[in-house]
Protein backbone atom coordinates (compact mmCIF):
# COMPACT_ATOMS: atom_id res chain seq x y z
CA UNK A 1 0.00 0.00 0.00
CA UNK A 2 1.30 3.46 -0.85
CA UNK A 3 1.57 6.29 1.61
CA UNK A 4 -1.71 7.79 0.41
CA UNK A 5 -3.43 4.53 1.17
CA UNK A 6 -1.87 4.30 4.60
CA UNK A 7 -3.17 7.76 5.34
CA UNK A 8 -6.52 6.51 4.13
CA UNK A 9 -6.56 3.66 6.63
CA UNK A 10 -5.95 6.07 9.48
CA UNK A 11 -8.27 8.67 8.03
CA UNK A 12 -11.02 6.05 7.98
CA UNK A 13 -10.73 5.50 11.70
CA UNK A 14 -10.67 9.22 12.52
CA UNK A 15 -13.46 10.28 10.14
CA UNK A 16 -15.86 7.73 11.47
CA UNK A 17 -14.87 8.50 15.03
CA UNK A 18 -15.41 12.20 14.44
CA UNK A 19 -18.78 11.60 12.84
CA UNK A 20 -19.99 10.09 16.09
CA UNK A 21 -19.08 13.09 18.24
CA UNK A 22 -16.95 10.92 20.49
CA UNK A 23 -19.70 8.50 21.50
CA UNK A 24 -19.15 4.79 21.33
CA UNK A 25 -22.34 2.91 20.59
CA UNK A 26 -21.63 2.77 16.88
CA UNK A 27 -21.67 0.50 13.85
CA UNK A 28 -20.38 0.14 10.35
CA UNK A 29 -22.66 -0.69 7.53
CA UNK A 30 -21.61 -2.95 4.75
CA UNK A 31 -23.46 -3.11 1.48
CA UNK A 32 -26.44 -5.27 0.96
CA UNK A 33 -29.39 -6.50 -0.99
CA UNK A 34 -30.41 -9.86 -2.33
CA UNK A 35 -28.93 -11.99 -5.07
CA UNK A 36 -30.16 -11.90 -8.64
CA UNK A 37 -33.15 -14.09 -7.86
CA UNK A 38 -34.24 -12.10 -4.80
CA UNK A 39 -34.58 -8.34 -4.79
CA UNK A 40 -35.44 -5.69 -2.17
CA UNK A 41 -38.92 -6.08 -0.77
CA UNK A 42 -38.98 -9.83 -1.20
CA UNK A 43 -38.83 -10.41 2.55
CA UNK A 44 -41.70 -11.32 4.83
CA UNK A 45 -41.96 -7.64 5.73
CA UNK A 46 -43.54 -6.73 2.46
CA UNK A 47 -43.56 -9.24 -0.33
CA UNK A 48 -46.42 -7.40 -1.99
CA UNK A 49 -44.05 -4.59 -2.86
CA UNK A 50 -46.31 -1.88 -1.40
CA UNK A 51 -46.14 -0.55 2.13
CA UNK A 52 -48.81 1.23 4.16
CA UNK A 53 -46.90 4.33 5.16
CA UNK A 54 -43.67 6.27 5.31
CA UNK A 55 -41.11 5.54 8.00
CA UNK A 56 -39.72 8.30 10.23
CA UNK A 57 -36.20 7.80 11.54
CA UNK A 58 -34.05 9.94 13.81
CA UNK A 59 -30.27 10.04 14.12
CA UNK A 60 -27.52 12.30 15.43
CA UNK A 61 -25.22 11.31 12.56
CA UNK A 62 -24.50 13.80 9.80
CA UNK A 63 -24.24 13.49 6.03
CA UNK A 64 -21.33 15.60 4.78
CA UNK A 65 -21.84 14.37 1.23
CA UNK A 66 -23.90 11.93 -0.81
CA UNK A 67 -21.30 11.62 -3.55
CA UNK A 68 -20.19 7.97 -3.52
CA UNK A 69 -16.72 8.97 -4.72
CA UNK A 70 -16.19 11.04 -1.56
CA UNK A 71 -18.50 9.59 1.13
CA UNK A 72 -16.54 7.90 3.90
CA UNK A 73 -18.54 8.35 7.09
CA UNK A 74 -21.19 6.10 8.60
CA UNK A 75 -24.38 7.93 7.70
CA UNK A 76 -23.72 8.77 4.03
CA UNK A 77 -22.81 5.12 3.50
CA UNK A 78 -26.11 4.03 5.07
CA UNK A 79 -27.95 6.29 2.65
CA UNK A 80 -25.95 5.10 -0.35
CA UNK A 81 -26.56 1.54 0.78
CA UNK A 82 -30.29 2.10 0.38
CA UNK A 83 -30.36 4.48 -2.61
CA UNK A 84 -27.87 2.57 -4.73
CA UNK A 85 -26.97 -0.94 -5.83
CA UNK A 86 -23.58 -2.57 -6.14
CA UNK A 87 -22.12 -5.35 -8.22
CA UNK A 88 -22.19 -7.66 -5.20
CA UNK A 89 -23.99 -7.72 -1.88
CA UNK A 90 -25.03 -10.19 0.82
CA UNK A 91 -28.10 -12.35 0.99
CA UNK A 92 -30.23 -10.82 3.79
CA UNK A 93 -29.81 -12.61 7.09
CA UNK A 94 -26.49 -14.19 6.07
CA UNK A 95 -22.87 -13.42 5.28
CA UNK A 96 -23.19 -15.12 1.90
CA UNK A 97 -21.82 -13.01 -0.94
CA UNK A 98 -24.31 -12.74 -3.81
CA UNK A 99 -24.71 -10.89 -7.13
CA UNK A 100 -26.77 -7.71 -7.31
CA UNK A 101 -26.08 -5.70 -10.46
CA UNK A 102 -23.85 -8.57 -11.49
CA UNK A 103 -25.67 -11.75 -12.45
CA UNK A 104 -23.02 -14.17 -11.21
CA UNK A 105 -19.93 -14.19 -9.04
CA UNK A 106 -16.87 -13.14 -11.05
CA UNK A 107 -14.71 -15.42 -13.12
CA UNK A 108 -11.15 -15.07 -11.85
CA UNK A 109 -8.07 -15.74 -13.96
CA UNK A 110 -5.53 -18.32 -12.82
CA UNK A 111 -3.10 -15.60 -11.72
CA UNK A 112 -5.77 -13.92 -9.59
CA UNK A 113 -5.49 -10.63 -11.46
CA UNK A 114 -8.40 -10.52 -13.92
CA UNK A 115 -12.05 -10.50 -12.85
CA UNK A 116 -14.73 -10.90 -15.52
CA UNK A 117 -18.19 -9.88 -14.32
CA UNK A 118 -21.50 -10.45 -16.18
CA UNK A 119 -24.01 -7.63 -15.61
CA UNK A 120 -27.77 -7.37 -15.33
CA UNK A 121 -29.61 -5.94 -18.34
CA UNK A 122 -32.61 -3.59 -18.28
CA UNK A 123 -31.60 -1.57 -15.21
CA UNK A 124 -32.29 2.19 -15.24
CA UNK A 125 -30.77 5.02 -13.28
CA UNK A 126 -33.02 7.35 -11.31
CA UNK A 127 -32.93 9.83 -14.21
CA UNK A 128 -34.11 7.19 -16.69
CA UNK A 129 -30.77 6.61 -18.39
CA UNK A 130 -29.53 3.06 -18.89
CA UNK A 131 -27.16 1.19 -16.61
CA UNK A 132 -24.60 -0.90 -18.48
CA UNK A 133 -20.95 -1.97 -18.32
CA UNK A 134 -19.75 1.40 -19.61
CA UNK A 135 -21.66 3.19 -16.83
CA UNK A 136 -20.16 0.84 -14.25
CA UNK A 137 -16.67 1.39 -15.65
CA UNK A 138 -17.27 5.16 -15.61
CA UNK A 139 -18.33 5.00 -11.95
CA UNK A 140 -15.30 2.94 -10.92
CA UNK A 141 -12.91 5.27 -12.76
CA UNK A 142 -14.62 8.26 -11.18
CA UNK A 143 -14.32 6.67 -7.71
CA UNK A 144 -10.57 6.27 -8.27
CA UNK A 145 -9.73 9.47 -10.14
CA UNK A 146 -11.79 12.16 -8.43
CA UNK A 147 -9.57 12.01 -5.36
CA UNK A 148 -12.25 11.48 -2.75
CA UNK A 149 -11.60 10.16 0.73
CA UNK A 150 -12.18 6.47 -0.12
CA UNK A 151 -10.47 6.59 -3.53
CA UNK A 152 -7.48 4.55 -2.40
CA UNK A 153 -9.70 1.52 -1.76
CA UNK A 154 -9.79 0.92 -5.51
CA UNK A 155 -6.98 3.04 -6.93
CA UNK A 156 -4.34 1.00 -5.10
CA UNK A 157 -5.76 -2.27 -6.33
CA UNK A 158 -7.16 -1.74 -9.85
CA UNK A 159 -4.91 -1.58 -12.90
CA UNK A 160 -7.73 -1.13 -15.44
CA UNK A 161 -11.47 -1.47 -15.90
CA UNK A 162 -12.98 -2.27 -19.30
CA UNK A 163 -16.52 -2.60 -20.68
CA UNK A 164 -16.32 -5.63 -22.98
CA UNK A 165 -19.98 -5.32 -23.96
CA UNK A 166 -23.08 -3.71 -22.45
CA UNK A 167 -23.41 -6.67 -20.09
CA UNK A 168 -19.81 -7.66 -19.34
CA UNK A 169 -17.13 -5.89 -17.32
CA UNK A 170 -13.46 -6.80 -16.88
CA UNK A 171 -11.38 -5.49 -13.99
CA UNK A 172 -7.64 -6.12 -13.88
CA UNK A 173 -5.86 -5.84 -10.54
CA UNK A 174 -2.30 -4.73 -9.84
CA UNK A 175 -1.72 -7.73 -7.57
CA UNK A 176 -3.87 -10.65 -6.39
CA UNK A 177 -6.44 -9.72 -3.75
CA UNK A 178 -8.75 -12.53 -2.70
CA UNK A 179 -11.13 -10.16 -0.90
CA UNK A 180 -11.86 -8.16 -4.06
CA UNK A 181 -15.49 -9.36 -4.54
CA UNK A 182 -16.17 -8.41 -0.91
CA UNK A 183 -14.56 -5.01 -1.50
CA UNK A 184 -17.04 -4.44 -4.33
CA UNK A 185 -19.83 -4.48 -1.73
CA UNK A 186 -18.54 -1.22 -0.22
CA UNK A 187 -21.50 1.19 -0.27
CA UNK A 188 -19.60 3.87 -2.18
CA UNK A 189 -18.86 1.58 -5.12
CA UNK A 190 -22.35 2.09 -6.48
CA UNK A 191 -22.85 3.11 -10.11
CA UNK A 192 -23.93 6.68 -10.83
CA UNK A 193 -25.44 8.01 -14.03
CA UNK A 194 -22.70 9.29 -16.40
CA UNK A 195 -25.20 11.90 -17.60
CA UNK A 196 -25.26 13.45 -14.10
CA UNK A 197 -21.61 13.21 -12.97
CA UNK A 198 -18.10 14.11 -14.11
CA UNK A 199 -14.71 12.47 -13.81
CA UNK A 200 -11.94 14.72 -12.53
CA UNK A 201 -10.14 15.68 -9.33
CA UNK A 202 -12.55 17.31 -6.89
CA UNK A 203 -15.57 17.13 -9.21
CA UNK A 204 -18.05 16.04 -6.57
CA UNK A 205 -21.81 16.49 -6.18
CA UNK A 206 -22.39 16.37 -2.42
CA UNK A 207 -26.08 17.30 -2.34
CA UNK A 208 -27.57 14.93 -4.91
CA UNK A 209 -27.55 11.29 -5.92
CA UNK A 210 -28.54 9.57 -9.17
CA UNK A 211 -28.13 5.83 -8.86
CA UNK A 212 -30.08 2.64 -9.52
CA UNK A 213 -31.42 1.68 -6.09
CA UNK A 214 -34.88 1.19 -4.57
CA UNK A 215 -35.07 4.77 -3.23
CA UNK A 216 -34.62 8.15 -4.90
CA UNK A 217 -33.33 11.20 -3.05
CA UNK A 218 -36.34 13.51 -2.61
CA UNK A 219 -34.70 16.22 -0.47
CA UNK A 220 -31.46 16.80 1.38
CA UNK A 221 -30.70 19.43 4.03
CA UNK A 222 -28.75 19.80 7.24
CA UNK A 223 -31.70 18.78 9.41
CA UNK A 224 -33.81 16.45 7.26
CA UNK A 225 -33.46 13.94 4.43
CA UNK A 226 -36.31 12.34 2.50
CA UNK A 227 -36.13 9.20 0.40
CA UNK A 228 -38.95 8.31 -2.01
CA UNK A 229 -39.59 4.90 -3.47
CA UNK A 230 -38.14 4.49 -6.95
CA UNK A 231 -41.21 3.48 -9.05
CA UNK A 232 -38.98 2.20 -11.86
CA UNK A 233 -36.76 0.03 -9.71
CA UNK A 234 -35.66 -3.15 -11.46
CA UNK A 235 -36.50 -5.25 -8.39
CA UNK A 236 -39.46 -5.47 -6.06
CA UNK A 237 -40.37 -2.22 -4.35
CA UNK A 238 -39.63 -1.44 -0.69
CA UNK A 239 -42.07 -2.57 1.97
CA UNK A 240 -42.78 1.08 2.85
CA UNK A 241 -43.61 4.21 0.90
CA UNK A 242 -40.52 6.19 1.79
CA UNK A 243 -38.15 7.22 4.57
CA UNK A 244 -38.21 10.58 6.40
CA UNK A 245 -35.00 11.14 8.37
CA UNK A 246 -34.58 13.77 11.07
CA UNK A 247 -30.99 14.82 11.79
CA UNK A 248 -31.06 15.74 15.47
CA UNK A 249 -28.43 17.84 17.21
CA UNK A 250 -27.72 15.58 20.17
CA UNK A 251 -28.49 12.26 21.83
CA UNK A 252 -30.91 13.81 24.32
CA UNK A 253 -33.12 15.12 21.50
CA UNK A 254 -33.04 11.73 19.79
CA UNK A 255 -33.90 9.93 23.01
CA UNK A 256 -36.77 12.25 23.95
CA UNK A 257 -38.27 12.46 20.46
CA UNK A 258 -38.39 8.69 20.11
CA UNK A 259 -39.59 8.07 23.65
CA UNK A 260 -42.54 10.42 23.18
CA UNK A 261 -43.58 8.81 19.89
CA UNK A 262 -42.19 11.43 17.53
CA UNK A 263 -40.15 8.87 15.58
CA UNK A 264 -40.72 5.37 14.30
CA UNK A 265 -37.02 4.53 14.63
CA UNK A 266 -34.09 5.84 16.67
CA UNK A 267 -30.70 4.80 15.31
CA UNK A 268 -27.25 6.20 16.11
CA UNK A 269 -26.24 7.50 18.56
CA UNK A 270 -27.49 7.19 22.14
CA UNK A 271 -25.32 7.07 25.24
CA UNK A 272 -25.24 4.00 27.52
CA UNK A 273 -27.64 5.48 30.10
CA UNK A 274 -30.24 6.28 27.43
CA UNK A 275 -29.89 2.84 25.87
CA UNK A 276 -30.32 1.19 29.27
CA UNK A 277 -33.41 3.31 29.95
CA UNK A 278 -35.05 2.43 26.63
CA UNK A 279 -34.30 -1.24 27.23
CA UNK A 280 -35.89 -1.14 30.70
CA UNK A 281 -38.99 0.68 29.47
CA UNK A 282 -39.51 -1.28 26.25
CA UNK A 283 -42.51 -3.28 27.53
CA UNK A 284 -44.33 -0.35 29.08
CA UNK A 285 -43.39 2.00 26.26
CA UNK A 286 -44.44 -0.40 23.52
CA UNK A 287 -41.26 -0.24 21.47
CA UNK A 288 -38.83 -2.83 20.16
CA UNK A 289 -35.16 -3.17 21.02
CA UNK A 290 -33.09 -4.60 18.17
CA UNK A 291 -29.49 -5.37 19.01
CA UNK A 292 -26.55 -7.13 17.41
CA UNK A 293 -22.79 -7.22 17.50
CA UNK A 294 -20.80 -4.96 15.21
CA UNK A 295 -17.55 -5.20 13.32
CA UNK A 296 -16.15 -2.14 15.12
CA UNK A 297 -13.14 -3.09 17.23
CA UNK A 298 -11.59 -1.05 20.03
CA UNK A 299 -8.01 -1.54 21.12
CA UNK A 300 -4.96 -0.09 22.83
CA UNK A 301 -2.08 0.51 20.41
CA UNK A 302 1.44 0.25 21.86
CA UNK A 303 4.40 2.15 20.39
CA UNK A 304 7.17 -0.43 20.04
CA UNK A 305 9.72 2.30 19.29
CA UNK A 306 9.38 3.84 22.75
CA UNK A 307 11.01 2.58 25.89
CA UNK A 308 9.97 0.59 27.83
CA UNK A 309 7.26 -0.56 25.39
CA UNK A 310 10.03 -1.96 23.22
CA UNK A 311 10.34 -4.64 25.92
CA UNK A 312 8.03 -7.58 25.15
CA UNK A 313 7.56 -8.40 28.84
CA UNK A 314 6.24 -4.88 29.46
CA UNK A 315 3.72 -5.21 26.63
CA UNK A 316 2.66 -8.61 27.90
CA UNK A 317 2.22 -7.14 31.38
CA UNK A 318 -0.09 -4.46 29.98
CA UNK A 319 -2.13 -7.16 28.26
CA UNK A 320 -2.40 -9.03 31.57
CA UNK A 321 -3.43 -5.92 33.54
CA UNK A 322 -6.38 -5.05 31.30
CA UNK A 323 -9.75 -6.10 32.75
CA UNK A 324 -12.22 -6.11 29.85
CA UNK A 325 -15.12 -7.40 31.93
CA UNK A 326 -14.73 -4.48 34.31
CA UNK A 327 -14.80 -2.10 31.32
CA UNK A 328 -17.91 -3.83 29.95
CA UNK A 329 -19.80 -3.59 33.24
CA UNK A 330 -18.65 -0.23 34.58
CA UNK A 331 -18.41 1.84 31.39
CA UNK A 332 -20.89 0.18 29.05
CA UNK A 333 -23.45 -1.34 31.45
CA UNK A 334 -23.18 -4.57 29.49
CA UNK A 335 -23.63 -2.83 26.10
CA UNK A 336 -20.32 -4.11 24.73
CA UNK A 337 -18.47 -7.41 24.49
CA UNK A 338 -14.94 -8.13 25.72
CA UNK A 339 -12.66 -8.63 22.72
CA UNK A 340 -9.68 -10.98 22.86
CA UNK A 341 -8.47 -10.71 19.25
CA UNK A 342 -8.40 -7.99 16.62
CA UNK A 343 -10.72 -10.24 14.57
CA UNK A 344 -14.37 -9.45 15.46
CA UNK A 345 -16.35 -12.04 17.38
CA UNK A 346 -18.84 -12.29 14.50
CA UNK A 347 -16.27 -14.15 12.41
CA UNK A 348 -17.02 -17.13 14.63
CA UNK A 349 -15.21 -19.71 12.51
CA UNK A 350 -11.98 -17.68 12.60
CA UNK A 351 -12.05 -15.64 15.81
CA UNK A 352 -9.63 -16.96 18.41
CA UNK A 353 -9.69 -15.51 21.97
CA UNK A 354 -5.89 -15.53 22.00
CA UNK A 355 -5.45 -12.72 24.54
CA UNK A 356 -7.86 -14.37 26.96
CA UNK A 357 -5.95 -17.63 26.72
CA UNK A 358 -2.53 -15.99 27.05
CA UNK A 359 -3.21 -13.24 29.61
CA UNK A 360 -6.76 -13.40 30.98
CA UNK A 361 -8.49 -10.33 32.45
CA UNK A 362 -7.02 -8.35 35.30
CA UNK A 363 -4.32 -10.97 35.83
CA UNK A 364 -2.34 -8.76 38.14
CA UNK A 365 -0.11 -11.50 39.54
CA UNK A 366 1.10 -12.35 36.05
CA UNK A 367 1.60 -8.65 35.33
CA UNK A 368 3.66 -8.21 38.52
CA UNK A 369 5.86 -11.15 37.57
CA UNK A 370 6.44 -9.83 34.04
CA UNK A 371 7.23 -6.29 35.20
CA UNK A 372 9.60 -7.58 37.88
CA UNK A 373 11.42 -9.62 35.22
CA UNK A 374 11.59 -6.43 33.11
CA UNK A 375 13.40 -4.64 35.94
CA UNK A 376 10.58 -2.65 37.57
CA UNK A 377 9.80 -2.43 41.28
CA UNK A 378 8.00 -0.19 43.76
CA UNK A 379 11.18 1.86 43.96
CA UNK A 380 11.35 1.95 40.16
CA UNK A 381 7.69 1.90 39.01
CA UNK A 382 6.50 1.52 35.45
CA UNK A 383 4.59 4.53 34.11
CA UNK A 384 1.99 3.80 31.44
CA UNK A 385 1.16 7.01 29.57
CA UNK A 386 -2.31 6.46 28.11
CA UNK A 387 -3.72 8.80 25.43
CA UNK A 388 -7.23 9.19 23.99
CA UNK A 389 -9.13 11.70 21.79
CA UNK A 390 -10.40 14.49 24.02
CA UNK A 391 -13.93 14.52 22.56
CA UNK A 392 -14.54 10.89 23.48
CA UNK A 393 -16.52 10.63 26.69
CA UNK A 394 -16.40 6.86 26.43
CA UNK A 395 -12.62 6.68 26.14
CA UNK A 396 -12.29 9.09 29.02
CA UNK A 397 -14.31 6.66 31.13
CA UNK A 398 -12.34 3.66 29.88
CA UNK A 399 -9.02 5.36 30.63
CA UNK A 400 -10.21 6.34 34.10
CA UNK A 401 -11.46 2.82 34.81
CA UNK A 402 -8.15 1.28 33.72
CA UNK A 403 -6.16 3.76 35.82
CA UNK A 404 -8.18 3.11 38.97
CA UNK A 405 -8.11 -0.68 38.64
CA UNK A 406 -4.43 -0.96 37.70
CA UNK A 407 -3.12 1.44 40.32
CA UNK A 408 -5.25 -0.24 43.01
CA UNK A 409 -4.14 -3.77 42.16
CA UNK A 410 -0.54 -2.93 41.16
CA UNK A 411 0.01 -0.53 44.07
CA UNK A 412 3.34 1.23 43.81
CA UNK A 413 4.49 -0.84 40.83
CA UNK A 414 2.50 0.89 38.07
CA UNK A 415 1.45 4.51 37.54
CA UNK A 416 -1.13 5.22 34.82
CA UNK A 417 -0.75 8.73 33.40
CA UNK A 418 -3.95 9.55 31.46
CA UNK A 419 -3.69 12.22 28.78
CA UNK A 420 -5.88 13.45 25.94
CA UNK A 421 -5.57 15.59 22.84
CA UNK A 422 -7.93 16.80 20.13
CA UNK A 423 -8.87 13.88 17.86
CA UNK A 424 -7.63 15.32 14.57
CA UNK A 425 -4.24 16.04 16.12
CA UNK A 426 -4.01 12.60 17.69
CA UNK A 427 -4.74 10.69 14.50
CA UNK A 428 -2.56 12.96 12.41
CA UNK A 429 0.42 12.59 14.72
CA UNK A 430 0.10 8.99 15.88
CA UNK A 431 2.15 7.78 12.90
CA UNK A 432 5.01 10.04 13.97
CA UNK A 433 5.56 7.92 17.05
CA UNK A 434 5.03 10.57 19.72
CA UNK A 435 2.35 8.71 21.71
CA UNK A 436 3.28 5.64 23.81
CA UNK A 437 -0.19 4.06 24.08
CA UNK A 438 -3.46 5.17 22.49
CA UNK A 439 -7.08 4.06 22.91
CA UNK A 440 -8.25 3.64 19.33
CA UNK A 441 -11.08 2.11 17.32
CA UNK A 442 -11.29 0.61 13.85
CA UNK A 443 -14.16 0.64 11.36
CA UNK A 444 -13.75 -1.85 8.51
CA UNK A 445 -14.60 -0.74 4.99
CA UNK A 446 -16.17 -4.03 3.99
CA UNK A 447 -16.94 -7.41 5.48
CA UNK A 448 -13.72 -9.37 5.13
CA UNK A 449 -10.93 -10.67 7.36
CA UNK A 450 -8.30 -8.65 5.51
CA UNK A 451 -9.75 -5.50 7.11
CA UNK A 452 -8.55 -6.77 10.48
CA UNK A 453 -5.09 -8.15 9.76
CA UNK A 454 -3.58 -5.94 7.07
CA UNK A 455 -3.94 -2.62 9.01
CA UNK A 456 -2.47 -4.03 12.23
CA UNK A 457 0.20 -6.52 11.17
CA UNK A 458 1.68 -5.47 7.80
CA UNK A 459 4.63 -3.22 7.02
CA UNK A 460 5.90 -2.22 3.58
CA UNK A 461 9.36 -1.12 4.62
CA UNK A 462 11.32 -1.80 7.77
CA UNK A 463 13.34 -4.38 9.67
CA UNK A 464 13.53 -6.05 13.05
CA UNK A 465 16.02 -3.34 14.05
CA UNK A 466 14.35 -0.21 12.66
CA UNK A 467 10.80 -1.54 13.05
CA UNK A 468 8.21 -0.29 10.56
CA UNK A 469 9.33 2.78 8.64
CA UNK A 470 6.52 2.81 6.09
CA UNK A 471 3.34 0.81 6.11
CA UNK A 472 0.10 0.13 7.91
CA UNK A 473 1.60 -0.44 11.38
CA UNK A 474 3.60 2.78 11.09
CA UNK A 475 0.36 4.62 10.30
CA UNK A 476 -1.33 2.96 13.28
CA UNK A 477 1.43 4.07 15.64
CA UNK A 478 2.67 0.64 16.76
CA UNK A 479 5.56 0.40 14.25
CA UNK A 480 5.29 -3.37 14.50
CA UNK A 481 7.54 -5.29 12.11
CA UNK A 482 7.58 -9.06 11.63
CA UNK A 483 8.78 -10.95 8.58
CA UNK A 484 6.47 -13.80 9.52
CA UNK A 485 3.48 -11.46 9.85
CA UNK A 486 4.22 -9.82 6.51
CA UNK A 487 4.46 -13.22 4.85
CA UNK A 488 1.17 -14.44 6.34
CA UNK A 489 -0.65 -11.22 5.51
CA UNK A 490 0.52 -11.39 1.90
CA UNK A 491 -0.43 -15.05 1.61
CA UNK A 492 -3.95 -14.57 2.92
CA UNK A 493 -4.46 -11.61 0.57
CA UNK A 494 -3.65 -13.76 -2.46
CA UNK A 495 -5.20 -17.04 -1.28
CA UNK A 496 -8.35 -18.06 -3.17
CA UNK A 497 -9.14 -21.09 -0.97
CA UNK A 498 -11.25 -19.81 1.98
CA UNK A 499 -10.25 -22.71 4.25
CA UNK A 500 -6.53 -22.10 3.72
CA UNK A 501 -7.01 -18.38 4.20
CA UNK A 502 -8.79 -18.89 7.53
CA UNK A 503 -5.88 -20.99 8.77
CA UNK A 504 -3.47 -18.21 7.86
CA UNK A 505 -5.56 -15.62 9.72
CA UNK A 506 -5.66 -17.88 12.79
CA UNK A 507 -1.86 -18.00 12.70
CA UNK A 508 -1.78 -14.21 12.57
CA UNK A 509 -3.95 -13.98 15.67
CA UNK A 510 -1.61 -16.26 17.58
CA UNK A 511 1.36 -14.18 16.44
CA UNK A 512 -0.33 -10.98 17.60
CA UNK A 513 -0.86 -12.40 21.08
CA UNK A 514 2.80 -13.43 21.20
CA UNK A 515 4.22 -10.09 20.05
CA UNK A 516 1.55 -7.76 21.55
CA UNK A 517 1.78 -4.71 19.26
CA UNK A 518 -1.69 -3.86 20.53
CA UNK A 519 -4.21 -5.07 23.08
CA UNK A 520 -7.80 -5.70 21.88
CA UNK A 521 -10.31 -4.35 24.40
CA UNK A 522 -13.98 -4.38 23.47
CA UNK A 523 -16.44 -4.69 20.63
CA UNK A 524 -19.49 -2.49 20.41
CA UNK A 525 -23.07 -3.63 20.30
CA UNK A 526 -25.40 -1.99 17.81
CA UNK A 527 -28.89 -0.82 18.79
CA UNK A 528 -32.00 0.14 16.88
CA UNK A 529 -35.13 1.23 18.75
CA UNK A 530 -38.37 0.85 16.80
CA UNK A 531 -42.00 1.51 17.66
CA UNK A 532 -44.12 -1.59 18.20
CA UNK A 533 -46.09 -1.38 14.97
CA UNK A 534 -43.07 -1.81 12.70
CA UNK A 535 -41.96 -5.01 11.01
CA UNK A 536 -38.75 -5.94 9.25
CA UNK A 537 -36.39 -3.82 11.37
CA UNK A 538 -33.13 -5.74 11.63
CA UNK A 539 -29.38 -5.44 11.74
CA UNK A 540 -27.82 -7.79 9.24
CA UNK A 541 -24.89 -10.08 10.17
CA UNK A 542 -22.74 -7.94 7.85
CA UNK A 543 -23.93 -4.78 9.70
CA UNK A 544 -26.29 -3.67 6.95
CA UNK A 545 -29.33 -1.60 7.90
CA UNK A 546 -31.75 -2.31 5.06
CA UNK A 547 -34.41 0.42 5.15
CA UNK A 548 -36.38 -1.16 2.31
CA UNK A 549 -37.30 -4.12 4.53
CA UNK A 550 -39.19 -1.98 7.06
CA UNK A 551 -42.98 -1.99 7.03
CA UNK A 552 -45.39 0.12 9.07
Amino acid sequence: MSWSGLAGWKRRSFLKFAALSGLSMVTTVACGAPPASQTPGASSAGASGTGNGRISMGTTLKARTLDPADAYEIFPLILLQNMGDRLYTYTPGTTELAPQLATELPTVSADGLTYTIPLRAGVKFHDGSAFNAEAMAFSIRRFMENGGRPAYLLSEKIESVTANSPTELTIKLKSPFSAFPALLTFAGITPVAPSAYEVGPGKFKPNSFVGTGPYKLASFSTDAIKLDVNPDYWGEKPANQGIDIQLLTNAANLYNTFRTGGLDIAYQTLDPEQIASLEREASSGGWQVITAGTTVVNYLSLNLKMQPLDNLKVRQAIAAMVDRKLIRDRVFQGQAEPLYSIIPIGFSDVYQPVFQEAYGDGNYEKAKQLLTEAGFSTSKPFTLQLWYPSASTIRNLVAGTLKEAIEKNMAGLVIVDVKNVEGATLFEKVGEGIYPAVLQNWYPDFYDLDNFVYPFMSCNRGSATTLCQEGATQSDGTFYFSEKANELVSKQRAEQDPAVRKTQVKELQTLMAQDVPLVPLWQNKDYIFAQGGLKGVAIQPTQQFLLWQIQK
